[in-house]
């Protein structure tokens, strides 16, 4: 049943209030295509944001480049949207950029406000991604972002309400810096302890990872489809949930039991360590206790440590800058990158004596417990800032 709307306001389809624009990739062989002036925005771009706007890419294509695809060059204020690997990321374009195919972009019309375009795609991006489709991953298409409809009303009352949750979305901004902050502070702890752990300076023992898990719960990746939000259903953990070494258990999606049962191998126990693998790689977090039993999809990895190693020191080992560099030598891929299984099992992990891993286990702890207090606040501003959103888009802010 669509929601009635006030009066002055109408629903549209994406398609016919903006121009709808997808992106591609040069070919990668040619090393005069790359490395030019012309920004180039991947997911990635967009998965590092730490607000709206999108001001500068790690890649830039050449004229020649440009011209060898079928890419285009958005306006400012174009509205960003990935439509693979992941769904759902939005962004506004603070300079004029050109994407790869990943993106399903939003040049939006003479009656639309970016700003209110993003707030209402941001709001609405999980039921976007519900229509997905594709064998390998799921993907969504420019007819669908065409067809999704949007409440609209006149330009005065778009800006007005995309000010009310600017404002709004600066406290959680807050409350995630307090958290990326408190993670930088472990990473820093974590060198000044144990050194680089790609060289190891310190002579510890060095051991692959597959040989720190517990045989009976080995290294894997998780759901390759998880399907439609199933709110009665069973967590699972996107690349997406996991940001500043931990995970935002209160925006994971569910997928339904049969589902989660098909990939049992999977399932997640508290205290569980988990590593992005594919698109944005090399993001760590720890299990926490209110998602155990809840899954992962295949672009995570489930580290399940044995019992004598400390998943606190495991945890910021993997995400040290050294180790990340080390990661990242791995990846592959040109639409989606990532690393593969076997190249995470074999990373070369430095093992102190455990009454070292012990004295650093609690410092993690007592991050965690800053985490949790902060994750506090953090949930009250976003629900906050839910409702305001809900009120907004059905126009009774």
């Amino acid at each position: 049943m669509t929601e009635s709307l006030p009066a002055r306001w109408r629903r549209t389809k994406l398609g016919e209030c903006c121009e709808i624009v997808s992106g591609s990739t040069p070919r990668r062989d040619r090393a005069n295509f790359w490395d030019g002036d012309i920004p180039w925005a991947t997911p990635r771009d967009l998965s590092a944001l730490d607000g709206p706007v999108l001001r500068a890419t790690a890649e830039r294509i050449t004229e020649e480049g440009y011209a060898s695809c079928p890419t285009t060059v958005l306006p400012p204020g174009a509205v960003l949207f990935t439509s693979r690997a992941p769904i759902g990321l939005v962004a506004i374009a603070g300079i004029p950029v050109c994407t790869n195919q990943g993106f399903k972009s939003l040049v939006p019309g003479p009656d639309v406000d970016s700003s209110y375009l993003y707030w209402c795609i941001r709001r609405h991006a999980a039921r976007i991604a519900a229509t997905g489709s594709g064998s390998t991953f799921a993907e969504v298409s420019k007819e669908v972002v065409a067809r999704f409809q949007i409440p609209l009303p006149r330009l005065a009352e778009q800006r007005r309400i995309a000010a009310v949750l600017d404002k709004a979305d600066a406290i959680p901004r807050k409350r995630w810096e307090s958290l990326r902050l408190l993670d930088e502070f472990v990473r820093s702890a974590f060198l000044q302890m144990f050194g680089d752990p790609v060289r190891n300076e310190k002579g510890w023992e060095i051991r692959p990872l597959e040989e720190l898990i517990d045989p009976n719960r080995p290294i894997t990746y998780g759901i390759l489809k998880p399907g439609p939000h199933a709110p009665e259903g069973v967590p699972y953990i996107r690349v997406v949930d996991i940001a500043n070494g931990s995970v935002n258990w209160r925006g994971v999606r569910r997928t339904t039991r049969a589902i989660a049962d098909a990939y049992h191998r999977s399932t997640l126990k508290a205290g569980d360590v988990l590593l992005s693998i594919r698109g944005h790689v090399g993001r760590v977090a720890v299990t926490p206790p209110e998602l155990e039993g809840g899954n992962i999809t295949q672009d995570t990895a489930r580290l399940a440590l044995l019992p004598r190693y400390s998943l606190e020191y495991v945890a910021a080992c993997l995400s040290s800058s050294p180790m990340q560099r080390l990661m990242r030598r791995y990846v592959r891929g040109v639409a989606v990158t990532g690393i593969n299984l076997g190249d995470v099992k074999r990373l070369a992990v430095p093992v102190p004596p455990a009454e070292i891993q012990q004295r650093f286990r609690r410092l993690g702890r007592r991050r965690e417990e800053l985490a949790t207090r902060a994750g506090r606040h953090l949930e009250a501003a976003e629900s906050l800032f839910d409702s305001l959103a809900h009120q907004a888009f059905r126009g009774e802010l």
